[in-house]
Order: structure tokens, then sequence, then C-alpha cells
């Protein structure tokens, strides 16, 4: 699976930034065609002492999933994306950093 994650900063209002993720920003990224699921991490505590790759706690992660690179390219291409990523960039653009990975499951 391919995986689009965005890890945001922790905004001022912490409250506004949740309802406008919750109720504006998911149900747009919902609409994405190809995409399998979504997590939601917020994060409580950071155990590690800030380093020059995470200059501040992370305040949320979403990881979202995507069959393979073809879905994934075009999902990105696909207009409900462009809605999904101008909403992002209204409400938590200099707040968010996205990176694309390929999921490997270990198995233990």
């Amino acid at each position: 699976m391919v995986t689009l994650t965005a890890l945001y900063k922790r905004p001022e209002d912490t409250a506004a930034f949740d309802d406008h993720y919750t109720n504006v920003h998911t149900p747009l990224v919902a609409k994405v065609p190809g995409l399998r699921k979504m997590e939601v991490s917020r994060f409580s505590k950071m155990l590690t002492p800030p380093n020059a790759l995470i200059s501040d706690q992370p305040y949320l992660e979403c990881t979202m999933y995507f069959d393979n690179m073809d879905s994934f390219k075009a999902a990105m291409a696909s207009e409900e994306n462009k809605a999904a990523g101008k909403d992002l960039m209204s409400f938590a653009g200099p707040l968010v950093s996205m990176f694309v990975g390929v999921r490997e499951d270990i198995t233990l």
C-alpha cells in the first residue's frame, strides 16, 4: 500500500482547528477516489527531546492509504483531492508537513 501522511504542528487555537478538521476537512478527504482508509492520531506527549527533524511536538497525524502508486497518483490528480488540498492550505498550510511512503507490514 502507498500512504500519504500529514503531520501537523500544534495550532494556536486547538478547538477551532479540531472543529474544522473534523467537520470540514475530513469529509472532503473522504471523497478522494481510491482512498482505502484514514487513521488519525492526536498526540498527548512527546517522549524524546526536540531535534532538528521535529522542532515542535506534533499535534495530529493522519495517514491515508491507497492500494498502489497508480491509485495514489490518480487520487492526487482528482478534483476531490484538489478541493481537499485547497481547504488544507486555508486552515493549516503553515502547520502541516506531508510524506508519501510505502507501507510494509511486519509479522511479529
